[in-house]
């Protein structure tokens, strides 16, 4: 059944075959004779064999050559994405680290501004500002020279600034010190002079790598500021305030006539006559050494100021403060009286340096350059910035 079924199919195929490759003549004319050439059903099918052999390579070879077109088209493209991806990166690092130099500049701008203010205003503390003030920029490439000219610029307008602040601030240290000398002080004494210390480590570091014009003039500021703060906080231990509201001299330093005795004898201190109970004031920071009963002295107070520098207050009629505390010039430390070696109410006023008494009234007469030192450095005390007198 099956088999008869299958027969007739491949008859039929085989009668078609025959048909379609069924011989034929053809002639051919060369215009003189006339020809005829028979071509057999079997040269007809291997002519068509062989074509159909020749157009399926040629499709073979096509194909591969496409595929092989699209392979490298496709390793091509991967390529200009990588390549297009890397300069992405480096675009992103270029605006990071455009970033990174601009954002130095404009901070270091700020905190040289504030060195500036603070040198100006005499309020500040140098070991706060001195890295931020001295630190250098990070390197950035050439490429983002155009982008920070304008930052440069204002820094080159900021140095100038500085230079007027630097004569202004070195005027100040001049005038001074010249205050300091003429109470027979040496400034050097004080921590004014020598070299400059730098206060850190890193500070140093950056000193030594500045190296540009505006970073040069912003080292001799912080230099400039930094002796003057240092003797302005040492000026704090120099008594210059009166001790006494009303300042009435009844009796001299120096050698003068002893009241019990009446023979030449050697004061070393300055008397202040006032009423009984007249508030008395320590005339510069200090610690309190003593207070208690001494001798001819009666109820005294000594207040050591740091620098070699003492007061002595004497004849109290009480004592307002204790042993080994400190006090703020202007503090009330005890009241005026006449106890001890004294004839009446009065304070018995000394100043001592390095043990040696000394003419008290020069300190009294203070300059006003020295008076507005000691304010600044007191006002930055009650900021919390400088340190104590030692």
């Amino acid at each position: 059944m099956i088999i008869s079924t299958i027969l007739p199919n491949n008859a039929g195929l085989a009668e078609r075959f025959r048909r379609f490759f069924a011989a034929r003549d053809v002639i051919v004319h060369d215009g003189r004779t006339r020809r005829r050439i028979r071509i057999a059903a079997r040269t007809q099918a291997i002519a068509t064999a062989v074509a159909a052999l020749t157009l399926g390579f040629s499709g073979y070879g096509v194909a591969n050559a496409a595929v092989d077109t699209g392979l490298v088209a496709q390793s091509e493209t991967a390529a200009t994405v990588d390549s297009m991806r890397q300069q992405v990166r480096t675009m992103q690092a270029n605006v990071a680290e455009l970033r990174q130099v601009a954002a130095a500049h404009a901070a270091r701008i700020d905190q040289r501004q504030a060195l500036i203010a603070a040198v100006l205003t005499g309020e500040g503390d140098p070991a706060r500002l001195a890295d931020a003030a001295l630190a250098p920029l990070p390197e950035g490439g050439k490429a983002l020279a155009s982008v920070t000219a304008p930052l440069e610029r204002v820094e080159q307008r900021q140095a100038r600034l500085a230079a007027q602040a630097q004569r202004v601030a070195a005027a100040r240290l001049a005038e001074t010190a010249g205050e300091v000398r003429k109470l027979g002080l040496r400034p050097e004494k004080l921590g004014m002079g020598g070299p400059f210390e730098p206060v850190s480590a890193s500070e140093a570091a950056t000193v030594t790598a500045a190296s540009t014009e505006a970073d040069s003039q912003f080292r001799n500021l912080f230099m400039t500021w930094k002796k003057l703060d240092t003797l302005e906080q040492a000026a704090i231990a120099i008594p210059s305030l009166q001790p006494v509201d009303n300042i009435k001299l009844s009796s001299n330093f120096g050698v003068r006539s002893d009241p019990f005795r009446g023979t030449a004898a050697m004061h070393a201190g300055i008397d202040l006559p006032g009423p009984l109970g007249t508030p008395v004031y320590a005339t510069a920071d200090g610690i309190v050494g003593r207070a208690q009963r001494a001798g001819g002295y009666g109820n005294l107070i000594e207040l050591n100021h740091g620098k070699g520098i003492q007061t002595r207050y004497g004849h109290l009629s009480k004592i307002l403060v204790s042993q080994n505390t400190r006090v703020r010039r202007g503090q009330l430390i005890g009241l005026m009286g006449s106890t001890g070696r004294s004839t009446g109410s009065h304070l018995h006023y000394e100043v001592r340096i390095n043990g040696a008494a000394v003419n008290p009234v020069p300190y009294l007469q203070a300059g006003d350059q020295l008076l507005a030192a000691q304010d600044r450095a007191a006002r930055n005390r009650q900021l919390g910035v400088g340190g104590p007198a030692e």
